[in-house]
């Protein structure tokens, strides 16, 4: 009995303790449960956290996508603006700049519609330039409305406007006018005055800025394409005018030349044929004068010797006068005949300085020449050359004061001899240069004041030297002295 009640006993105690398990069991179950609310809340929170960066995710993809596909439409557009261009670049036909303007272009640019209208000063009405997507009584109902006041003034104001920035009751009426949901107008107006405006639209997707800015570069380049098209329209009318001008005035250049060229052949034969007739009297006088200053017809007062001394005297100068004359038409005429043949140019001038001798010692004048080694032969008639240098030579001693100096020196060029001939002399004056080698032109100074000449000696010597196939030229310096240089050609 007594374990039966210590049994007993002991049972409260056992029950109190299971409870007490029981008890804190339960709470560490409820402090996991409560865990784990936790854990789920916070999962919710991060799934909802998730859910709403997925959709911020998926919303800036579609926004990203829309921006791609207008810049991809942007893009295009900028492309078929750029073909565009690149065509009115190479067109200066006035018809054929708004034909650049193609549908494909013009649907990449976001227009389904397109018309332009242009008129010059002297047109009446405006004139079709561009139609897409209109047919023919459409195009003809627009282009009846373009002439009112009303699209006037919208021209002259020069200002672009667009189905975006004009007021209602306008909008509506060109709306109905241009059968189109949405548009651009942008006016053309050029230097020459040339007054239009170019118009597209669309019936289906919204106008942005940037279809309005394409259409503003684009009337801006039409505008471009059509100036540079009257640019060149002048530029070819006036090369025309220049062409017909050059035309005729080479006609009567030509018919002039020929003129000349008769002037010239009737002056040269009358030259020829004075000096031919005034060879034989001169030659009677100056013969008649010679048997009487003989004296072989009877002895002769000292003053009628001196007049007939003076009568020969002149006679010579007048027989050279045509001797010189005659050899000038000659020359000009072709008629006169020249021995070309391999001369020794050392041995022509040392001919010539032996000649001038004289005249040379009279005024104490130095002379020395210096030839090049290539230089040492020349293809020439060995008569006109000496009459070349006689002539040169001699004027540069009558132009030598005393005690001055005349050199040659020789020089090659271009299968040439160019021979220079230069004196210590007075000089030319500048102003006369131009007319030294002109028949009869004697430069005005004290020396040719005093000592006669004809003015026929520097143009002989021109004329050999050019029937010879070289030239010859001066340069000259007052008080200084003058250098005569001439080619011929080498051996």
């Amino acid at each position: 009995m007594p374990n039966l009640l210590t049994l007993w006993d002991l049972i409260p105690f056992a029950l109190l303790l299971i409870i007490i398990l029981l008890v804190v069991i339960l709470f560490f179950k409820i402090k996991k449960i409560n865990k784990l609310n936790l854990t789920l809340t916070k999962l919710q929170k991060d799934i909802e956290e998730l859910d709403r960066q997925t959709k911020l995710i998926l919303r800036t993809d579609l926004e990203l996508n829309k921006t791609q596909e207008e810049l991809d439409k942007k893009i295009i557009a900028l492309y078929s603006l750029q073909n565009i261009s690149q065509q009115l670049n190479k067109t200066l036909d006035e018809q054929g700049i708004f034909s650049c303007i193609e549908p494909n272009y013009l649907e990449d640019m976001g227009f389904e519609k397109a018309t332009a209208f242009l008129k010059s000063p002297q047109d009446k009405r405006f004139k079709l330039m561009l139609n897409i997507g209109y047919n023919e009584n459409e195009i003809e109902s627009i282009a009846k409305e373009i002439e009112s006041d009303f699209y006037m003034n919208l021209i002259e104001k020069n200002k672009t406007f667009s189905s975006n920035s004009v007021e209602s009751p306008i909008k509506e009426k060109i709306k109905d006018l241009f059968k189109v949901n949405h548009f651009v107008i942008s006016p053309i107006l050029t230097s020459e005055n040339k007054k239009g405006f170019i118009f597209v639209g669309t019936e289906s997707s919204e106008l942005t800025s940037g279809n309005e800015e394409l259409i503003i570069i684009l009337a801006n380049q039409i505008i471009q394409a059509l100036e540079n098209s009257q640019l060149f329209e002048k530029t070819w009318q006036a090369q025309q005018e220049l062409e017909r001008k050059v035309e005729e005035r080479t006609q009567e250049l030509s018919k002039a030349l020929e003129e000349i060229k008769a002037v010239s052949k009737r002056k040269t034969d009358f030259v020829s044929s004075v000096s031919h007739e005034l060879r034989t009297p001169l030659t009677s006088i100056k013969g008649y004068a010679s048997i009487l200053l003989s004296e072989k017809l009877g002895k002769l007062p000292l003053e009628i010797k001196e007049r007939l001394e003076k009568i020969n005297r002149h006679s010579d100068e007048l027989v050279q006068l045509v001797n010189d004359l005659l050899d000038i038409s000659r020359l000009e005429s072709g008629k006169i005949s020249m021995k070309i043949e391999k001369l020794n140019l050392k041995e022509i001038i040392e001919g010539i300085k032996d000649l001038m001798d004289v005249q040379l010692k009279e005024k104490n004048i130095k002379f020395n020449f210096e030839l090049s080694s290539d230089t040492e032969y020349v293809l020439a008639d060995r008569q006109q050359l000496e009459r070349v240098f006689i002539n040169l030579i001699g004027n540069a001693i009558k132009f030598t004061p005393q005690g001055g100096a005349i050199s040659i020196k020789t020089s090659s060029l271009d299968g040439f001899c160019q021979i220079d001939i230069t004196d210590t002399g007075i000089g030319i004056p500048e102003e006369s240069l131009n007319s030294i080698f002109d028949e009869f032109y004697r430069v005005d100074n004290p020396i040719n004041q005093k000592i006669k000449g004809t003015g026929l000696g520097l143009p002989l010597v021109k004329r050999i030297v050019e029937a010879h196939g070289g030239k010859i030229w001066v340069t000259s310096k007052l008080n200084v002295g003058s250098t005569f240089s001439f080619t011929l050609p080498k051996t």
